[in-house]
């Protein structure tokens, strides 16, 4: 009887180490087939959902993100282009325009192989980049945060470890020149202000703004109190508000094209009005005169070059 029992004990245990092995190898295999579906091909999780990917792509278009697959030494296989914005002229890119209002026609012509969104698409939108190739669309939770993002794209193109020294030269830089700022400016107030060229209007962006907020939230630099208070990305400054935009500093920028182009000459000729000549900034010559395309990013390289501004700009 004490024999029976034992062996029934014995059976017991070897079971239950067969039900354990089991269990494990299914919870690895579940994990295998979340990150790799076969050798070409592995899958991640987006905004959306799971999505099967290029384990190594190689033709990469990144909608709105080209600044970072540039910092990443990556040729993305065409830039966005839109009619009334342009395109971002800083990164110098020699590939084929895509007009984001237009059909998906010199996309498909471009034949990615992996599509890369940022918070500018919503479901219908990735779906149909979807039908082009396979398509990620970045968290929505971390769209703020440029050092994210391109640790994200490089998790995505498999290169994670070019993302390390990338973070690594941009928290150096914005900590020197935080310093930097904190002596030169102090608590002296900041307005970064677009004029709009289509109805010569100016338009206010705050500290949440998703391109120029960083040069509060990083450098430190003082916001003025309605781009402190704002909870929008901008808002158009009515004719009566703008005596009382008295920042001690203005950085100024036009919604197209530049200074010198010829369809902006009309409305620039509003900065000579009585109204904006008023303006503390404008008495003082504080007033700077901004490049849009990088100044209406707020990738990782452009926020460098707009701190190559305002070292330029602030730092004597």
């Amino acid at each position: 009887m004490r024999i029976g029992r034992y062996f029934s004990f014995v059976l017991l245990l070897v079971l239950m180490f067969v039900l354990s092995a089991c269990s494990s190898k299914e919870a690895q295999e579940d994990t295998v087939k979340e990150e790799q579906s076969n050798e070409d091909t592995r899958i991640v999780e987006d905004e959306f959902g799971k999505v099967e990917i290029p384990t190594n792509p190689q033709r990469v278009a990144a909608i709105y993100l080209e600044d970072y697959l540039t910092a990443l030494e990556v040729k993305p296989v065409v830039q966005w282009y839109h009619p009334s914005w342009g395109k971002q002229d800083y990164l110098g890119l020699d590939v084929p325009n895509f007009d984001i209002t237009g059909s998906m026609e010199s996309l498909l012509q471009a034949k990615p192989d992996l599509i890369i969104l940022d918070g500018g698409a919503d479901k219908a939108k990735y779906e149909e980049y979807s039908k082009v190739a396979p398509t990620y669309r970045l968290k929505e939770d971390i769209l703020q945060d440029p050092r994210e993002i391109v640790k994200t794209i490089a998790n995505v193109l498999n290169i994670p470890e070019k993302a390390n020294e990338i973070v690594d030269q941009y928290e150096q830089r914005v900590s020197n020149l935080k310093a930097k700022l904190d002596e030169s400016v102090g608590d002296e107030t900041v307005a970064v202000v677009r004029l709009n060229v289509t109805d010569n209007t100016l338009a206010l962006f705050g500290v949440k703004n998703r391109y120029s907020g960083y040069i509060y939230t990083e450098t430190g630099l003082t916001p003025h109190p309605w781009a402190r208070d704002m909870t929008e990305f901008h808002e158009v400054l009515s004719e009566e508000a703008i005596p009382e935009l008295d920042a001690d500093h203005i950085i100024l920028f036009p919604s197209n094209g530049t200074w010198e182009s010829e369809e902006n000459q009309e409305s620039i000729k509003w900065l000579d009005s009585t109204l904006w000549k008023t303006l503390p900034a404008v008495k003082n010559g504080q007033v700077y005169i901004a490049d849009r395309t990088y100044w209406q990013s707020g990738a990782i390289t452009a926020n460098l070059l707009k701190y190559d501004d305002l070292e330029k700009w602030f730092v004597k």
